[in-house]
């Protein structure tokens, strides 16, 4: 594996790129959707998106394995120990196949059970994210890098939530967690961005998530100066039994209250993790 973090960090910026330019080039010339056994949509898109993130990691960290939402659902989980990379090629599959520009590329490696560092891309319009923890998180748009911190926690508050999944439950969460605020709805994992460039507070999610769909933007909220915490208020953690998160709230940093008790059954209804 790289050595040095920081030069893992560039290596993982340029393989965002790749990944987002090889989906840009497959709507230019057309894909068919397909649904997975989850219900969930996939394109080639994921596929080809994928492959590219796979073949880059595989010579910049041969000695780390790569868990992918895609090969995962190939029933193609390497054996790994608690130092992995979490990669969706194609976050917010919903949005994309409706025409939408915000899905994302993922790329996050996890280590001792935390993202460590993550990359996060929106390829419809050339927007990137990253960030290493311990060290400070970026954005990097038109060509120039500047550094991202989270907000502190002042009178005028907003929320940021998930397009797909807001409900009465998200809201009364939020009455108790921060009381009236705006929020906005933003599909995939730009919700963590969104906050780990000061323009939200908080993002509440009462529903079920895969591990990949939260890893590269969980470790760009952190590197910004935020927090993710589980059910229990305790830090999100990773490994977790088939990679499934059951529920979070991330913040600018604050503690907010454990959202269990808001879930159903600390279950979220149920439902079939379909992203962030």
């Amino acid at each position: 594996m790289i050595s040095d973090e920081k030069q893992l960090v560039e290596v993982l910026v340029v393989t965002a790129r790749a990944a987002g330019a090889e989906i840009l080039r497959l709507v230019q010339a057309g894909f068919e959707i397909e649904t997975k056994g989850d219900q969930s949509p996939v394109t080639v898109c994921d596929w080809a998106a994928e492959q590219v993130i796979l073949r880059a990691l595989a010579a910049a960290a041969p000695d780390v394995p790569v868990i992918a939402e895609e090969e995962v659902s190939a029933g193609r989980i390497p054996a790994h120990d608690d130092t992995y990379f979490l990669v969706d090629p194609l976050d917010g599959t919903k949005e994309f196949v409706r025409g939408g520009d915000d899905y994302t590329v993922n790329i996050g490696l996890i280590a001792g059970g935390q993202p460590k560092l993550g990359v996060v891309y929106q390829p419809a319009i050339d927007k990137l994210w990253a960030g290493l923890v311990g060290d400070g998180a970026f954005v990097e748009v038109g060509g120039s890098r500047r550094p991202i911190h989270c907000r502190p926690l002042g009178v005028e508050r907003a929320a940021i939530a998930s397009k797909s999944h807001y409900n009465q439950a998200t809201d009364d969460y939020l009455a108790e967690a921060i009381g009236v605020c705006d929020h906005v709805s933003v599909g995939s994992s730009l919700k963590f961005c969104v906050v780990a460039e000061g323009k939200a507070d908080i993002y509440p999610r009462l529903s079920p998530t895969s591990e990949w769909d939260t890893a590269a933007g969980h470790a760009v909220l952190l590197a910004a100066g935020g927090r993710v915490d589980g059910l229990d208020g305790l830090p999100l953690a990773y490994g977790k039994p088939a990679f499934l998160n059951r529920g979070f709230c991330a913040t600018a940093g604050w503690p907010a209250p454990p959202i269990g008790p808001f879930m159903d059954e600390f279950s979220g209804g149920g439902e079939l993790p379909q992203g962030v």
